[in-house]
């Protein structure tokens, strides 16, 4: 005979206990932690768990748990973690709190960005562990809803001093990574010593030494697995092991066990504890009323639930064990399961929860019933509301399912299809949209599933794989909505100039594709930019950027919507750059950035990130950059996407002068596989490493990679560039006749644009390949105008080249002049390999070189302290600083502390004076 036995979770345990019990004490001292346990089912993970809340004394504590019939409800799981948290909403700034409650429902609003939920998730962590350590639980974590998932690994990450212990439990084999990348702690089986301890105080009775050793063996040290599968033997099989073995996998026969168990029961039980697995949330109030509405004695099958150990009704519905649950479910039929989803949606409140109900009413529906379908597609509406893509995908998904008519039934697939898209699930949209083109869809919705096809190859290939999809869509769009033609166009353009040269078509294509569209009656700004920028790909730069120029000003000097930015003005500072108009770069990409930051769209905000740091390179605000990079690489880290950290690292590193930091730069591009057959990404390496070899004086480097950088003007941007680059390692090589074509097509750039930065670098490229009188007014000529711009990177490099000719001209004193001023510009900005450039150039001259102070000899702060010093120096508070930066308030303040340690200050106005003095890399 088997006994119930006594709690032994903890046996064979005391590793792990140690491990958790040092992270609780971490946390009650104020050094939060984060630990995910990952073990096969019935390992013992519940009973670690419940360790951790017995010795949380002293502590809060609140818990969640992943449910499988939930997966697809967005922020299910999280608001289970943070429902007991919601009376500190009113302290979040208002975004953060907006953002929260549209994402559970409490309000209505736009679909807050997840990342801003994810930002005031740690918030209100943060807050509630303001008073008293928090401990946060979530078992079986890998049935959180995708959403719930990222959005506490978002949080799990930026921990640090918050008096916060966050542990998730996760059920090995999972498909997928769930919360890849947070500290780990396997639980592995019991000892063979520790199991026979365990089946000897489950078995009480006579058990044959051949059938114990074979327990022991199947078992693998699993205690839910020796705790529960001597309950499916008989006495004559545990005394003489007379029985069948069984061959499904250890987790199938705990489950198995159970299943027989269940159904052992009486027949109420049963219909009880089916109920209560068809409804996860483990609300008894509702388990009440659907009780009653099927008929069943609750308090007499809630007395046999519980005498069987299966499952407890107390303040919530508990199962022993999720396999208990899906066990509950298996045992029942078709009819009595959609009986009791039925039940279920008739007691759920369709005021205070109509989603969930409109769940249950679809899984109680057996054919096509379009009242349904309607109630489930209202659902998707709210659900898109909320931000949750996922169950929007969900609902639209079985809506479609259950619409009779084929028509409405193709245009809810192709919605479900967008929202899968949406929802990053690109292999289900893809298949929606396959069965949405089988049905009679109108003009405009097969113009759309086109759109969306392309989208798709887009986001799960590359940049450029989906653009002639978006290309067909766009010419369908055309007469049936101009507007999102236009934008269908815009993002194809701005796809192809991502990518680059591609292996067919590419930016050529896309700009002749542009063009070949009707031209508007009335031409909006949208209009002319784009016009602009395909005639310059098409029929060269002369002819298109006038018009790019002329749309340029309009964004500048109109008012500009924040949905109208956040989809034009990357394109419009993409442009900027490319037409040498700093100061709308300048002017719109810090607007972009700050729309971004604003709105919480983190979609948007990585790629304003690059080009608003790209603007301050030239700007010579490395440090600036620097910590707009650390920004970069925290998006990145709480997305999981490395790609904006790479690049941007990319444009920074050249110019400090060092050759390591650039080749791994380089090589964290060129090795990308999402990357590889992008021709950008050979433009943006060869200018780097150009820029870089520039720098340390080794032309012959720099000529070769500048070549190569500049082999695709239609690329504009970093090509462009790459011909200036170009320029000046031939001049130093003594190669005019190399760089006259690059000189010519910097000279027509310059004629076409006219602005100040165009003009000047026009200028020192004709002054690089000309002598005498000729040579010295183009580099005088190249100063002036330089000076008078914000490009202050490109202003020393004129005085360093225009210092090099009159040394070489036996100018001695003038030469002083010019190089004494480049080593001082250049070495405040900390472009060390160009300064030292000038220093040894400086020296050649006889003068005596004071050391500049660089970048080098600066208080030695991390990116990250530099820019939470900059952010303080400019007057934010601690939740505005840790808003900007994904990060709680009180690791600001820990940050600030070691920041005023290191540069020996007591306050943050003092932080204000450093920066004016110029004394601290934080500037």
């Amino acid at each position: 005979m088997t006994g119930r036995g006594p709690r032994v979770g903890f046996l064979g345990r005391q590793e792990e206990c140690r491990t958790l019990d040092g992270l609780l004490e971490g946390a009650k001292g104020g050094r939060s932690a984060v630990l995910v346990l990952r073990g096969e089912a019935g390992i013992g993970k519940t009973e670690l768990l419940n360790h951790l809340l017995e010795r949380s004394t002293g502590c809060r504590v609140v818990r969640a748990a992943g449910v499988q019939s939930e997966m697809e409800l967005s922020y299910a799981g999280l608001h289970q973690l943070c429902a007991p948290l919601l009376g500190g909403l009113d302290h979040l700034p208002e975004p953060q709190r907006d953002a929260l409650r549209t994402a559970f429902g409490l309000r209505v609003g736009n679909a807050p960005d997840r990342f801003l939920v994810g930002l005031a998730t740690l918030s209100l962590l943060a807050d509630a562990a303001g008073d008293q350590p928090l401990v946060c639980l979530v078992d079986d974590a890998q049935w959180l809803d995708h959403v719930s998932a990222q959005t506490l690994a978002f949080a799990a990450r930026r921990l640090l001093a918050e008096s916060i212990l966050l542990v998730f439990a996760v059920r090995e084999p999972t498909a997928g990574e769930i919360l890849a990348g947070l500290p780990e702690l396997p639980v592995r089986g019991l000892t063979e010593s520790d199991s026979r301890t365990l089946l000897g105080l489950v078995v009480t009775g006579p058990l044959d030494q051949r059938v114990r050793d074979r327990i022991i063996a199947e078992t693998r040290g699993n205690p839910l697995a020796l705790l529960e599968l001597p309950h499916g033997l008989s006495t004559a099989e545990l005394a003489g092991g007379f029985g069948h073995p069984d061959a499904q996998p250890l987790a199938g026969q705990i489950e198995q066990g159970f299943l027989r168990r269940v159904q052992s029961l009486p027949a109420g039980t049963q219909r009880l504890l089916l109920t209560a697995a068809a409804e996860p949330i483990g609300d008894v109030p509702l388990l009440r009323r659907a009780a009653a509405l099927l008929g069943i004695d609750l308090e007499a099958a809630a007395v046999d639930a519980e005498a069987s150990g299966l499952m407890t009704l107390g303040t919530w519905v508990r199962f022993r064990h999720p396999l208990v649950r899906s066990a509950a479910y298996r045992a029942a039929d078709l009819y009595d399961r959609r009986e009791v989803h039925r039940a279920l949606a008739d007691a759920t409140d369709a005021g205070l929860d109509p989603d969930r109900r409109a769940w249950h009413l679809a899984r109680a529906t057996a054919g096509p019933d379009e009242s349904v379908a309607a109630e489930l597609e209202r659902s998707a509406g709210r659900a898109q509301a909320r931000g949750g893509v996922a169950a929007a995908a969900a609902f639209l998904d079985r809506a479609a399912e259950l619409t009779p008519d084929p028509v409405r039934r193709g245009t809810r697939q192709l919605a479900a299809a967008q929202a899968k898209y949406q929802a990053g699930a690109f292999d289900a949209a893809r298949e929606l949209a396959d069965a949405a083109e089988l049905s009679a869809l109108d003009e405009l919705e097969a113009a759309q599933s086109k759109l969306l096809r392309g989208r798709i190859m887009s986001a799960s290939r590359s940049a450029g794989a989906g653009i002639p999809l978006m290309l067909e869509a766009a010419k369908r769009l055309w007469p049936l909505d101009a507007r999102i033609a236009r934008e269908t166009y815009r993002d194809a353009i701005y796809a192809a100039l991502t990518a680059g040269r591609l292996p067919n078509g590419g930016v050529l294509e896309v700009a002749q594709a542009v063009l070949s569209a009707p031209t508007p009656v009335e031409p909006t700004r949208d209009d002319l930019l784009l016009d602009g920028v395909a005639r310059m790909i098409t029929e060269g730069y002369a002819v298109g950027a006038p018009l790019v120029l002329r749309a340029l000003n309009e964004f500048r000097t109109d008012d500009v919507s924040r949905a109208e930015g956040l989809g034009w003005l990357p394109l419009v500072c993409r442009m900027a750059h490319s037409t040498w108009d700093f100061d709308t770069w300048s002017v719109l990409s810090a607007r972009l950035v700050d729309m971004a930051r604003e709105t919480g769209a983190l979609s948007v905000l990585p790629s304003a990130l690059l080009l608003r740091l790209s603007n301050r390179v030239f700007a010579g605000d490395l440090a600036g950059a620097d910590s707009l990079v650390a920004e970069a690489s925290a998006i990145g880290e709480a997305t999981g996407s490395s790609f904006f950290a790479h690049y941007s690292a990319l444009v920074v590193e050249p110019w400090k002068g060092r050759e390591s930091a650039t080749r791994q730069a380089i090589d964290a591009i060129t090795q990308d596989l999402l990357l590889r057959g992008d021709g950008k990404v050979i433009t943006a390496t060869q200018w780097a490493a150009a820029v870089l070899y520039n720098g340390l004086g080794r032309y012959e480097e720099a000529f070769a990679a500048a070549r190569r950088g500049c082999e695709n003007p239609q690329e504009l941007g970093l090509s462009i560039q790459s011909t200036a680059e170009l320029v000046e390692a031939a001049a130093r090589l003594g190669r005019p006749a190399d760089a006259a074509e690059a000189v010519r097509r910097i000279s027509d750039m310059a004629q076409a644009g006219g602005t100040d930065w165009a003009l000047g670098a026009s200028a020192l490229a004709r002054a690089l390949v000309s002598e005498g009188k000729a040579a010295d007014a183009r580099y005088r000529e190249a100063v002036e105008r330089l000076g008078d711009t914000q490009v202050r990177m490109d202003t020393a490099r004129a005085r360093l080249l225009y210092g090099e000719w009159l040394r070489r001209e036996n100018r001695r004193a003038d030469a002083r002049a010019q190089l004494g001023a480049a080593h001082e510009l250049l070495g405040h900005m900390g472009a060390e390999g160009f300064a030292e450039r000038a220093r040894r150039e400086l020296q050649a001259t006889g003068a005596k070189v004071r050391g500049p102070r660089t970048a080098a000899t600066q208080a030695a702060l991390t990116p990250q302290e530099a820019q939470i010093a900059r952010l303080a120096g400019e007057g934010l508070t601690n939740p505005e600083i840790g808003a900007q930066l994904f990060i709680s308030p009180h690791t600001v303040e820990w940050h600030l502390r070691k920041v005023f340690s290191k540069l020996g200050i007591a306050s943050r106005k003092e932080i204000g004076t450093l920066r004016e003095e110029g004394g601290a890399s934080c500037a």
